[in-house]
């Protein structure tokens, strides 16, 4: 799964298990199951992400999915959102400790870099929120038709019969369940897929957008 990079991919589960334990990003009971519940579990996202792409990663945690994905597919440009500082500084040392150029990692919370942060064409997620919370946060950092994915458990279908309401209003114009990982991770990855149409987050939210653009741009004339 992480060919060339598989030792980076073994020092990031040695990290996970020793300072992510003691800096309370993982339960103890994770580490003997790290690598087939979680870093397999993520990097099996890969399978959905188109190629080339720019990713926000948002509620990152101790780096998950957005580490694994960063491993098998070093031709994105990815972005680890996470609002505790704590969890930002680990995750700053796993990057530079693993040499992971194409990651930047951003504190903040989503509502928070709306604005400042650059749109992006795909936002993960796993294990953040119920569905429509979630959606409410990531959708609104997508480029027009851009896309969410978000890994889900054996209620991701219900989630998304009861977020459907909430998606239509975030301007969400396609949805789907995906199953991912097959020969790789068992049982397989379930992935709630969401894909916005021209406005991303609503018409609310591209007001909020470009007043926030044209302010930038006031500030760097001045």
């Amino acid at each position: 799964m992480f060919g060339e990079l598989f030792p980076e991919a073994v020092r990031y589960a040695e990290l996970l298990a020793d300072a992510g334990v003691k800096r309370g990003l993982i339960g103890p009971r994770e580490v003997p199951r790290l690598w087939e519940r979680h870093l397999l579990n993520c990097a099996v996202l890969s399978e959905v992400v188109p190629e080339g792409v720019t990713v926000c990663d948002v509620g990152s945690g101790a780096g998950l999915p957005g580490i694994p994905l960063a491993l098998v597919r070093p031709d994105l440009k990815i972005t680890l959102l996470e609002p505790l500082l704590r969890r930002t500084n680990f995750l700053q040392e796993v990057v530079e400790l693993l040499g992971l150029d194409h990651v930047t990692v951003v504190r903040g919370r989503a509502e928070e870099v709306l604005g400042t942060l650059q749109p992006v064409q795909v936002v993960t997620a796993r294990a953040v929120a119920p569905l429509d919370r979630l959606a409410g946060w990531g959708v609104p950092l997508l480029k027009p038709y851009g896309e969410m994915l978000a890994l889900k458990g054996d209620t991701a279908e219900e989630e998304l019969h009861g977020a459907r309401a909430a998606l239509s209003k975030l301007g969400v114009v396609e949805t789907e369940v995906l199953q991912v990982g097959e020969g790789v991770v068992d049982p397989l990855s379930t992935v709630v897929r969401v894909v916005v149409g021209e406005s991303p987050g609503g018409v609310r939210f591209a007001a909020k957008r470009a007043k926030a653009a044209r302010t930038g741009r006031t500030r760097r004339r001045r």
